[in-house]
């Protein structure tokens, strides 16, 4: 069996209802709060009331800081300097991956008080993170980057010399995930379908990166057949119980294989495609996973035929197309098959809708090459990674 190591994970507390535990579990770190959430969804939701009643039953004061859009640095940073003499006991998270990883950004920051660019991977000093953090919980309200199970938080500076870079220590990592699907149901069909497909991408990565080991391939597998019966339905329908679970578990499990092991060329690519465009990132994963996919099949195949990597995608294959009986080669096309009909069907749009356009293409695989490249599968060539935005133009 392969060797592997699993880093640090929150305490989860999983299921319908786990969002009437935030109150009791918020008040053990102290009196003090500050709550971080999204735009205003959260505020104009059923959920708002409940959560500011429980925090205010156990006695808990708290200060609310509202995220719009992808977190930038410069955010970041102006909230450490806001509220750094403030009372805060404990940060809480409520909301999307933006939210979740603004929340994390600033729980780490808030005692120690420097800049997040003083530890952003790839950008300025490096400097190593060491703390200490403001106790953290997480608490996802939809369904996608799996956040909440992570040690980074992601920060982007759009624009022509923009970035998309992690803040990344085992010291981020919440103290409690709540993961309560009933969250999921005022999700908006559009965000269902991104954040769905972000998820679904993460899994499949982990699944075939090259550190990948026998615990993050069991739950990644858990977690594509859970998306596998979910997605649509909850996109059909945000409604549906079952299909918030399967999805919320999706989401969650993702996020703890892509923590453990890594990702992939999709991955590598959205990070630039959201530095320098308007495109949310769970929208390019979406739309470029199954071209991806594909290409990284062809350049196995011609490469290295007897990859691993090479069966764990027919067995994908298989699982998702619901077709266990397929040879290798027919599963590995059932898979390209089943993504591409999956975006078609999710109405996930191309590059161009965010104005990519072919001239743009050597500045983004230029700046492909982050941590997630490096545990792709097979090393794609320049022209290779060329080749799946050319497609998705």
């Amino acid at each position: 069996m392969t060797e592997f190591s699993i880093s640090r994970l929150p305490r989860i507390e999983f299921g319908s209802g786990a969002l009437a535990k935030l109150p009791a579990i918020a008040r053990r770190y102290g009196a003090h709060a500050l709550l971080v959430t999204g735009a205003g969804s959260l505020k104009s939701s059923p959920f708002w009331p409940g959560v500011t009643a429980g925090l205010r039953a156990q006695g808990m004061s708290w200060l609310h800081l509202a995220i719009p859009g992808e977190p930038s640095p410069q955010m970041v940073d102006e909230a450490v300097r806001a509220l750094r003499t403030e009372p805060v006991d404990v940060v809480i998270g409520i909301g999307g991956g933006s939210a979740l990883d603004a929340a994390k950004a600033i729980a780490g920051l808030l005692k120690p008080g420097n800049s997040v660019m003083d530890h952003l991977e790839g950008v300025g000093p490096e400097m190593p993170y060491r703390g200490p953090a403001t106790p953290f919980i997480a608490v996802p309200t939809t369904a996608g980057t799996g956040s909440e199970a992570t040690q980074n938080a992601v920060l982007s500076m759009q624009g022509m010399d923009g970035f998309k870079k992690s803040f990344r220590d085992e010291k981020l990592v919440a103290e409690y995930a709540l993961v309560d699907p009933d969250l999921l149901a005022t999700c908006p069909p559009a965000v269902i379908a991104a954040n769905g497909m972000d998820a679904l991408t993460q899994l499949l990565e982990s699944y075939v990166s090259s550190r990948a080991a026998p615990l993050t391939d069991s739950l990644a597998w858990g977690g594509m057949k859970a998306a596998r019966d979910g997605l649509l339905a909850l996109y059909a329908s945000a409604g549906n119980a079952g299909a918030r679970e399967q999805m919320a578990y999706a989401a969650l499990v993702s996020g703890i294989t892509l923590a453990q092991v890594g990702l992939g060329s999709v991955h590598g690519l959205a990070a630039p495609l959201g530095a320098f465009f308007p495109i949310p990132h769970g929208v390019a994963c979406g739309t470029l996973v199954a071209t991806a996919t594909r290409i990284n099949i062809e350049n196995l195949r011609t490469r290295e035929p007897t990859h691993p990597a090479l069966e764990k995608y027919a067995l994908v294959g298989r699982l998702l197309s619901k077709q266990g009986h397929l040879d290798q080669t027919a599963a590995h096309t059932a898979l390209i098959d089943t993504l591409e009909a999956w975006t078609r069907e999710l109405k996930l749009p191309r590059l161009s809708h965010y104005g990519v356009m072919p001239a743009d293409i050597p500045r983004i695989v230029a700046n492909s090459r982050g941590s997630s490249m490096k545990t792709n599968p097979v090393l794609l060539e320049d022209s290779e990674i060329a080749a799946i935005l050319i497609a998705r133009i």
